[in-house]
């Protein structure tokens, strides 16, 4: 039975999609929703190098900006959604993005994880993307959303290949 459905997402445009889908599978289950969010830590280390050649960023205060806005964005996300609040939660990691999910999946005993995935290239639809790590050292079931314009972007580059090898 699934209790616990964990929700990467990283503010695309697929975002909405990738968490209203998760969010049926949460009403219909009555699992527990948690949405997640990792600053990557080389978007750190990035800030760091900036700050060693003088300007004046700092490590915490590019994390206080990041985790602000992304928190408006997802009182937007989760406005869309009817699940009671009580069934979602919602947390910030910092660091290398496939450890820090699997840290949430072992951690927080989640059931089941839905992600979308970023890559355009068909033939290698998950090379080097986090999706394909985690498709292959996620310990629980992990659903790829293919929704809305992803599913039939990918519906036509099969087509279009199909075609030329006929």
């Amino acid at each position: 039975m699934v209790k616990k459905i964990l929700v990467p997402i990283v503010f695309s445009k697929y975002s909405s999609g990738i968490l209203s889908y998760a969010a049926e599978i949460a009403s219909a289950t009555g699992a527990e929703l948690i949405v997640a969010n990792v600053i990557n830590e080389r978007d750190l280390e990035a800030v760091s190098k900036i700050t060693s050649y003088g300007y004046k960023v700092d490590v915490e205060h590019y994390i206080e900006t990041v985790k602000k806005e992304r928190l408006e964005e997802l009182g937007v996300l989760l406005e869309k959604l009817t699940l009671p609040d009580e069934q979602v939660t919602y947390t910030f990691c910092l660091g290398e993005p496939t450890q820090e999910l699997l840290k949430l999946v072992v951690d927080r005993n989640v059931d089941m994880v839905v992600m979308g995935v970023k890559n355009r290239d068909f033939r290698h639809i998950f090379t080097g993307s986090v999706a394909e790590r985690m498709f292959h050292k996620c310990p629980v079931t992990l659903v790829s959303y293919r929704g809305g314009e992803v599913g039939d972007r990918l519906r036509r580059r099969f087509e279009k290949q199909r075609s030329k090898e006929e």
